[in-house]
């Protein structure tokens, strides 16, 4: 990746997205957050609600009217766990809305932006993009259609951007806090460091011209979702 280059990242407020906006400073370019809370430690960042699809095509456009962009890292994902009839019809749809429908809004403004420079995009899905569990309707809906959107996407913009699909197993965040219990990890169960799937998501970016990372599978040898 060159010095300087201008790398947006969704959910960079915490868990994999402040790891890769971390990663992407440590590597000599310049991160940009979109969140709805602020990144700690700083950096620049736009304050925007995913589940807000044209209010996040809007944050997007402004980090790009400000410099440009060379690479797009979609790591914002939520949740909402329980049986189809147990939760909110409100709590579920903003799933879909933040993890698909968000990441399809961050892609529709910066892909302009990142043909011009001949730029990466880095999409999150999971682990739970490829294999369904009970419980998990919500998530597994959000996730098998990123890994459409983005399969799809690799087709219709080869040639002028990048598009990697990253598939993470569970990994050591604050995304499974606030749970019930039968919906958290088994405290024996393995979890990747985000440091460790934000490396991936370098890797992918850092590729030379005329070579793209298509799909990363990263996740702990025992990851319970995989294969």
């Amino acid at each position: 990746m060159r010095e300087g280059a201008r790398i947006l990242v969704t959910g960079g407020a915490s868990g994999l997205g402040a790891a890769v906006a971390s990663a992407v400073t440590d590597a000599g370019a310049s991160a940009y957050v979109l969140d709805r809370q602020a990144p700690v430690p700083r950096f620049p960042w736009e304050q925007v609600d995913l589940a807000d699809g044209r209010a996040t095509e809007k944050a997007v456009q402004r980090v790009a009217e400000s410099g440009g962009l060379d690479g797009v890292v979609t790591a914002a994902g939520t949740d909402a766990c329980g049986d189809l009839d147990d939760v909110p019809a409100q709590d579920w749809e903003r799933v879909v809305r933040v993890n698909l429908l968000g990441t399809a809004a961050v892609v529709r403004a910066a892909a302009p932006w990142l043909e011009q420079r001949g730029g990466r995009l880095v999409l999150v899905g999971s682990t739970l993009g490829l294999r369904a569990l009970p419980a998990a309707t919500a998530y597994c809906a959000s996730k098998f259609g990123v890994v459409g959107f983005a399969r799809a996407l690799t087709a219709e913009l080869s040639g002028r951007v990048g598009v990697t699909l990253l598939q993470p197993g569970g990994m050591d965040t604050a995304f499974f806090d606030g749970r019930p219990e039968q919906f958290k990890p088994a405290a024996d169960q393995p979890l990747a460091a985000p440091a460790d799937v934000a490396a991936a998501a370098l890797f992918a970016l850092e590729q030379p011209p005329g070579s793209e990372i298509k799909e990363l599978v990263i996740a702990p040898p025992s990851e319970p979702s995989w294969p």
